[in-house]
């Protein structure tokens, strides 16, 4: 009898230019003239629009002739508020593109902002549902060049930006083919100053990009091989990164696992995501901080559907007794090794509205990619265990 292979069907889409290495932060202004620009508006979170390496890089493109300007009012965990106060800074400054600078909140506002520039409808009518991205009037989005400071979330090769809708206290998600960066930029020389525990946070939401992408159930063989090879990197070199945040190698590799995790997870995400979302909207905590505590909980629940695959990728990392167990203890070991907490409690997540977190874990868009289909009860569980350290 032949195979079913009737499953064995996607509609794959794979990422932008990108420019890697030590010093091409440097060539930033030449990119925005390729692209057009003589205007843009360079969009990045407070923290860093008030440090030296966004002043030196404004400057840089200034002395160029560029008209560049500054918005930075951008929460953590960015709100529609943010994009539209993003949108009226750039048609009041006259702006004609958008840098992308930072982290994933900065780069998921400046897509979003770039975006929205040339829409007559609220942002949420472009949430990531049925077909609402056919909406968008495309002849209005501005050009996008990201640079990514942190290396985790991997926005700068994605066609989504996450959003929060303060009103509802839920995040959701802004896609469209036409959010995609024209150009990233990956410049180590820009992450060497972030603080060893926002590297570590980062650095395992690269891990779980890569690693929920690899267990979606979802036909994708290409992302799977990126993901493996981007699970590899991160433990070759998230260690290293947050032993010694000078060591340029370890910044460009993780820069690249980050790239990589964003591209696989086109596959899909999962648990991990499902709950992060939710706790990231309720309590404004860091997202890569919550999937690095969600992480071995949302594992060991889907054990019995990823158990094989997860076996194969402890081989190709050369884990000693390759198997779940082994690659369960090398996350736990991980974690511990870098810094990260054993319990949600332990930055903070209250006991309180476990049933609302469960139902919004379960109706997150994340949650189609989880290897088993969980109800809200189990999420509710899967959240109350890892608030108590229940593993």
């Amino acid at each position: 009898m032949p195979s079913d292979y009737s499953n064995l069907t996607g509609n794959w889409n794979y990422p932008n230019s990108i420019k890697a290495g030590a010093g091409t932060i440097k060539d930033l202004p030449a990119h925005c003239k390729a692209l057009g620009m003589s205007s843009p508006l360079l969009i990045t979170d407070p923290g860093l629009a008030a440090l030296p390496m966004t002043q030196n890089c404004v400057e840089h493109c200034r002395a160029t002739g560029l008209n560049c300007a500054v918005f930075s009012e951008i929460k953590l965990n960015p709100t529609d508020k943010n994009v539209s106060d993003g949108v009226v800074a750039y048609k009041a400054g006259g702006h004609d593109g958008v840098i992308a600078f930072g982290g994933g909140s900065g780069l998921d506002v400046a897509k979003a902002v770039a975006l929205m520039v040339g829409q007559d409808r609220p942002i949420f009518d472009f949430e990531d549902v049925g077909d609402n991205w056919t909406r968008v009037d495309t002849s209005g989005v501005a050009p996008v060049i990201a640079v990514p400071t942190t290396a985790g979330t991997g926005s700068e090769v994605g066609r989504a930006s996450i959003i929060t809708d303060e009103a509802n206290h839920v995040k959701k998600i802004i896609f469209h083919p036409s959010m995609l960066p024209e150009l990233a930029i990956l410049d180590p020389e820009l992450t060497v100053s972030l603080p060893a525990h926002i590297t570590a946070a980062t650095g395992m939401d690269a891990l779980s990009h890569n690693l929920e992408a690899l267990c979606s159930p979802f036909y994708h063989p290409m992302a799977e091989g990126i993901a493996i090879e981007g699970i590899r990197i991160v433990k070759d070199y998230l260690p290293r990164a947050v032993a010694d945040g000078s060591d340029l190698e370890a910044r460009i590799q993780m820069l690249v696992a980050s790239s990589m995790g964003a591209t696989a997870f086109q596959k899909g995400l999962g648990g991990m995501h499902a709950l992060a979302h939710p706790l990231g909207a309720l309590y404004d905590a860091h997202h890569g901080l919550l999937n690095a505590i969600l992480m071995p909980y949302v594992l060991k629940l889907n054990r019995k559907a990823i158990e094989t695959r997860v076996t194969r990728l402890a081989c190709y990392l050369a884990l000693k007794n390759p198997s779940f167990d082994s690659f369960l203890q090398w996350v736990l070991d991980l974690r511990e090794q870098v810094g990260i907490p054993n319990d949600l409690s332990g930055i903070g997540i209250p006991e309180k509205d476990l049933a609302l977190i469960g139902t919004m874990a379960s109706e997150d868009p994340s949650a189609g990619g989880n290897p088993i289909t969980l109800s809200p009860a189990q999420y509710t569980d899967l959240c109350r265990n890892a608030l108590h350290g229940t593993l």
